[in-house]
């Protein structure tokens, strides 16, 4: 398998393209392909202040790598990164240390928060405290997680989050939105990543949103970025890791299913959004029990607070 531009040995087949990339030229695509969907979509502006959120694997490393390099010189424009201790004994140790030695190698300042201090409890206690069978370690963790990153991300002063979905992260979650019928998570789905503005938010970018996760690791490998592989340990609970290997069978066999699935989404979500605006408005309310924002009388934070006896 040769490179389809000089000739060389190949490091990568993208059968959706039909083409194939040597080191040098695939490692071009990619970040070329990445700061187009920044430009496109808007996604860096004048003035801003990014909280980059990351994990030490390779999603969030690669795409705080590609941001140091763009606003690198940059003066009107600021990024840092932060990242979240959920609190999984055995697990975020070595993220967190790699995370801090990669923030370190490119000069970004890291803040670091946890669900014991954010949420004042933590996902393995979460895991103890729970008896409903119907909730997983994994609703806990995604709705108190993207809490503390607004959270943090607030503190810090950053008015965008940059988080690390790259492409089979937007096809699983428009395929699992579509199958339970969630049209409030559906309308969020897009590289900016909010539906209202509300002070209370800070709006969510996707700089990887169009970059599979296979591209995703082997420019990560690559760059030889320091990587942290441990799974978590309740990740096979998540009904999104069916949907994934659904997914990924389906591109095995038909290659490009991935990109047809989030480019026939982009296509209807205008018409998704207007639809969801007229039925249910576009006024955030306010959580009765924190004062947060809310489409509903109580925010889902404090719904599941609640399931373990926290509020």
């Amino acid at each position: 398998m040769n490179c389809s531009i000089c000739g060389s040995k190949a490091v990568i087949d993208c059968k959706y393209e039909g083409k194939s990339y040597c080191k040098k030229h695939f490692l071009i695509k990619f970040e070329k392909k990445v700061r187009k969907t920044i430009r496109v979509n808007n996604l860096i502006e004048k003035g801003d202040r990014i909280a980059v959120a990351i994990s030490g694997g390779k999603d969030s490393s690669t795409m705080l790598s590609i941001l140091r390099n763009i606003t690198k010189d940059r003066t009107d424009v600021s990024i840092f990164a932060i990242t979240i201790d959920e609190g999984i004994k055995g697990y975020r140790g070595k993220t967190i240390r790699d995370a801090k030695k990669f923030c370190s190698s490119l000069g970004v300042e890291l803040h670091i928060g946890s669900f014991e201090d954010l949420i004042g409890i933590s996902t393995d206690d979460v895991v103890k405290k729970n008896d409903d069978d119907t909730l997983k370690a994994c609703t806990f963790c995604g709705v108190f997680r993207r809490d503390c990153i607004n959270k943090l991300a607030a503190k810090h002063g950053a008015n965008k989050v940059a988080i690390g979905h790259n492409l089979d992260d937007e096809a699983q979650s428009i395929m699992a939105n579509y199958i339970r019928g969630d049209m409030l998570r559906a309308v969020r789905i897009g590289p900016k990543s909010f539906i209202v503005e509300d002070k209370r938010f800070v709006p969510r970018i996707k700089p990887l949103r169009d970059v599979l996760e296979q591209e995703v690791a082997l420019f990560a490998l690559l760059k030889e970025f320091p990587l942290s592989f441990g799974e978590c340990p309740y990740a096979d609970e998540s009904f999104r890791w069916e949907i994934r290997d659904l997914i990924n069978s389906l591109e095995q066999n038909h290659p490009g299913t991935k990109h047809s699935i989030v480019a026939t989404f982009d296509s209807m979500l205008p018409y998704l959004k207007s639809g969801y605006f007229k039925k249910v408005g576009t006024i955030i309310k306010k959580c009765t029990t924190c004062g947060g924002p809310t489409s509903q009388k109580y925010c889902k934070v404090c719904i599941l607070k609640k399931k373990v006896g926290l509020v």
